[in-house]
């Protein structure tokens, strides 16, 4: 894939947005039925010295599934800004699209001053976010919908951009030999993680993909068992978040098989692996960053008008953690900020 003038450049700008971060702080049911957020983050406890005009909130909502440790992460960046300006922000997540549409119109329905959003289901998030648009609420979209977000009114956008990530991935396992990898979607109309496998193919050109249901880690890791002992020609296997990287091991280990494994992303037990040799990488698209630039973003833009960008979404990864770097990562890791 030949990356346009516009999408080089986009690596500049997600350095910048790092430096900003560090100056500033050192995937439910239809019928618009109240949801309580699982996570808030509010005004007053500890920071707040920074605030704008008013103490605003701000609705985080994702597509998330309960128990995702990236997520957990993303929620850690969206805490820390959170309190940096003494705002409140209120996270809520729900897999389905038709939920987590339900979720942005509770938001509306309870005027907040802004709302950062999921965008992996983007036709069925159009008609929501058009109410948070005549209803004057800003939006900032993260994680997924980089090619969507202007067109769906978003200001800014912060995350990875798939396609280069996946295919940055394909390029290098190629370069090891891989002639038959497997890409694991574990969220079946994503399309971020659609894009990622569409990436590694390009990248690796026999690369087949595979559907597993991530909410399940027993089904993922009888589907990849059952796939590596009926197809001994699959030599590696890609999966697109690190929970399922582990579930993609033990079924390395049921089918007696020598395939290796990298995956996308990173929790604790993933950064071991790496470090033991059982994962070749991870690709770190720094959920941190995403969820703590969605918030400052907000806050800069209610307090101040600013828009972070310049028109282009803000990439925040993809980079590989190896074991070149590992021990770097890994302190970072272990306070949920990596």
């Amino acid at each position: 894939m030949k990356l346009s003038r516009s999408r080089k450049g986009l690596r500049l700008t997600a350095a910048a947005v790092a430096a900003t971060a560090l100056v500033v702080s050192g995937c439910s049911s239809t019928g618009g039925a109240a949801a309580a957020p699982s996570s808030t983050s509010a005004a007053g406890s500890g920071g707040g010295a920074n605030v704008g005009p008013k103490a605003y909130t701000i609705a985080f909502i994702t597509h998330a599934p309960d128990g995702d440790t990236f997520w957990d992460i993303i929620k850690q960046g969206m805490d820390s800004a959170a309190k940096n300006h003494g705002i409140t922000a209120k996270y809520s997540g729900d897999p389905s699209a038709a939920g987590q549409a339900t979720l942005i119109q509770n938001a509306i329905d309870s005027k907040v001053d802004g709302i950062a959003t999921t965008l992996v289901s983007p036709e069925a998030m159009a008609p929501v976010l058009q109410k948070a648009k005549e209803a004057g609420i800003p939006v900032v979209a993260l994680n997924g919908g980089i090619d969507q977000y202007k067109d769906l009114g978003a200001l800014m956008y912060f995350g990875s951009d798939e396609s280069l990530a996946g295919k940055t991935a394909g390029e290098r396992i190629a370069a090891e030999g891989a002639k038959h990898p497997l890409c694991v979607i574990q969220a079946a109309g994503s399309v971020a993680l659609e894009a990622r496998c569409a990436g590694v193919a390009e990248g690796a050109p026999g690369t087949e993909n595979i559907q597993v249901n991530g909410t399940d880690a027993s089904s993922v890791v009888s589907t990849l068992t059952a796939k590596l002992q009926t197809d001994p020609t699959i030599d590696y296997i890609i999966t697109l978040g690190a929970p399922i990287a582990l579930a993609a091991l033990q079924s390395k280990g049921d089918a007696k098989s020598s395939v290796k494994i990298g995956t996308f992303d990173l929790n604790a037990d993933a950064i071991a692996k790496v470090k033991d040799g059982s994962l070749e990488f991870a690709i770190d698209q720094q959920p941190y960053l995403q969820g703590y630039e969605a918030v400052d973003s907000l806050w800069l833009y209610l307090s101040n008008g600013n828009v972070i960008g310049g028109g282009l979404p803000v990439l925040t990864g993809p980079s590989f953690v190896d074991k070149t770097n590992i021990d770097a990562i890994a302190g970072f890791a272990a306070k949920g900020t990596r």
